[in-house]
């Protein structure tokens, strides 16, 4: 690793140790503007993280339909791809250094004296380094990366001289876009293109965009994002899992389905946790597996079960996906939280009760030992009351949204270095905040993006069209819901979940509204549905995450988890039919 990599790494930790200690801070000493000074450590999260993530090759997309083509193309479908993601990218350094340019005569400071425009600057730097890395990715040789980076930049010094006047090459231009995605560029590319080829086209000023990003990023409420994935990732990286699936066996392991009962349970806790159900299938399938074969599950039927659960927990405070649909959806983040709860618990119950069915039936069980019991308990109490302290926090009227999450990544960071000692190098601290930097990064990069776009949009009325369309075209309210079911499992198979809340619920939302179907519910609803996408056949994601974990061909991972996704979405009917399961909690609570 390079010395510039290794900076950037260790300012990406930094950053986010200053995000914590400030979150902690704000509420212990309650110094002036730390709530600002917050929100822009937030931005600058998110344009490193970006760069680390631009850097790995890691930016978030669609997929690729690439791998599907014949090898001797593939190189210029990557040279294609990367000449259209560095040339968004150029063009979006020049817009943020026309919004900062534009900022710098009325900026003010922030907390410590700091000056805005510091933090500001981050991004023409932030998204010149991008367009660096995305031209690195273009191509094999040296030749074809600096051809694409010399295209790029001469494409940009002419779009820094347009106002206006491509109407006719418009459509071309996001046709050519479009196959870019497609083919696998990043998908933040495609947001953020489309906003400038319009913006341009009305002659607009494309400063527009990075301003969109900026005031997106730096909401109040984002840095929630950062911290609770922090304390996921400092969990997941630690031996709470190892812990966590003793207990449980300790606990269930004399019951008739035991096992699958651990399977679910702890599946559930590190989706909570990390919010990614990919992530808790590579990091637990080792265990999880083993425990199920050596208690006589049936191969294929413990392969499905493990498979399965990994996309239990999206519903559960304080699952990534609950709060950036909060944010996009300008739905309170107490009410999600709430919101899922009910709904998560009757999937993860299904879970259990198909796991108890499909048990092997043996005529002797090992036998309840409270021993066993009360050590692996107390083995495992920190760890269990992890999820305890932003809830107590939050519904306790304690603190706000934002500072609970920085006790609740700090009390992570505390108990896994100084009480369970599964952090004793700083290297490994700093690595895993990285690998939630780079995360992090990449979802801040598309939900800024996108919001230049979802203006747009709202200009243009096209929200407003829509519910028109929608409403002449559907009449009932529950055939509103089953196809949003339909259309958020197939999205949820093609799309990564994050990207998918960030494009689909600013549209969706209003229309639902105009059914009255309450944005709480119609949340859970989506959330539970794009999960259940990635279990779908023939390219769900989880699918091929286990396919990849256990070394089986994807074919026989999709049909060892049909008879799972048959009883998900037993859930996901019975959570759109019921909002009650939803709002019961809220409307009580609340």
């Amino acid at each position: 690793m390079s010395f510039v990599h290794r900076f950037e790494n260790l300012l990406l930790a930094v950053v986010l140790g200053l995000l914590v200690l400030l979150g902690v801070a704000g509420v212990t000493t309650k110094f002036a503007n730390a709530d600002e000074l917050i929100r822009h450590l937030t931005l600058l999260v998110g344009m490193l993280g970006g760069m680390a993530a631009a850097r790995e090759g890691r930016l978030l997309s669609m997929g690729t339909i690439a791998h599907a083509m014949p090898a001797r193309w593939r190189p210029a479908i990557e040279a294609y791809t990367g000449l259209v993601a560095t040339t968004v990218s150029a063009v979006l350094t020049l817009a943020a250094w026309q919004f900062v340019s534009g900022e710098a005569g009325s900026s003010s400071s922030l907390a410590f004296g700091v000056p805005r425009i510091v933090l500001q600057a981050v991004m023409p730097i932030g998204f010149a380094f991008i367009t660096l890395r995305l031209a690195r990715h273009a191509g094999i040789t040296y030749t074809v990366r600096a051809a694409v980076l010399v295209v790029a930049v001469a494409l940009t010094v002419v779009v820094s001289q347009l106002d206006g006047g491509i109407e006719p090459i418009r459509t071309p231009l996001l046709v050519a876009l479009a196959i870019a995605i497609l083919f696998g560029a990043p998908l933040f590319v495609g947001l953020a293109g489309i906003a400038l080829i319009f913006f341009i086209s009305v002659g607009d000023p494309i400063a527009s965009v990075p301003l969109d990003h900026y005031d997106q990023v730096t909401n109040p409420l984002l840095a929630t994002l950062p911290l609770f994935t922090l304390a996921g990732y400092i969990v997941t990286s630690t031996g709470a899992a190892k812990r966590l699936v003793r207990l449980l066996q300790a606990w269930t392991g004399h019951l008739r389905g035991g096992p699958a009962v651990v399977t679910v349970f702890a599946c559930a806790f590190f989706t909570a946790f990390t919010g990614g159900s990919g992530i808790t299938i590579l990091a637990l399938g080792g265990l999880l597996m083993p425990i199920l074969m050596s208690s006589r599950y049936d191969e294929r039927k413990a392969l499905g079960l493990v498979t399965g659960a990994g996309s239990l927990g999206v519903l559960f405070a304080p699952c990534l996906p609950l709060i950036l649909y909060s944010i996009v959806a300008q739905v309170s983040i107490e009410a999600m939280f709430l919101g899922g709860a009910l709904p998560g618990i009757l999937m993860v119950v299904l879970a259990c009760g198909w796991g108890i069915a499909m048990s092997p039936r043996v005529k002797v069980r090992p036998r309840l030992r409270w021993r066993r019991v009360i050590i692996t308990t107390w083995r495992a109490k920190w760890d269990l009351l992890l999820p305890v302290v932003p809830l107590v926090l939050i519904f306790g009227g304690f603190v706000l949204p934002v500072p609970a999450a920085a006790i609740t990544a700090a009390y992570a960071i505390l108990v896994a270095a100084f009480i369970n000692r599964d952090l004793p190098r700083g290297e490994k601290l700093v690595a895993v905040m990285c690998e939630c930097g780079l995360l992090v990064g990449g979802v801040l990069l598309i939900l800024g993006t996108a919001m230049g776009l979802t203006n747009l949009l709202i200009t243009e009325h096209v929200p407003d069209r829509l519910t028109v369309w929608v409403g002449q075209a559907i009449e009932s309210p529950w055939v509103f819901l089953v196809m949003l079911n339909l259309i958020m499992i197939v999205l949820g198979c093609l799309i990564e979940i994050f990207s998918a809340i960030i494009v689909v619920a600013p549209l969706i939302v209003p229309v639902a509204a105009a059914f009255g179907v309450d944005p709480v519910h119609l949340g859970v609803i989506m959330l539970a549905s794009l999960e259940l996408g990635y279990l779908m056949p023939p390219i769900g994601l989880n699918l091929l995450m286990s396919a990849t974990r256990f070394r089986r061909p994807m074919l026989e991972v999709a049909y060892a988890t049909m008879p799972m996704m048959l009883v998900l979405a037993i859930g996901v009917a019975l959570i759109t039919a019921f909002p009650l399961l939803t709002l019961a909690l809220p409307r009580w609570i609340l």
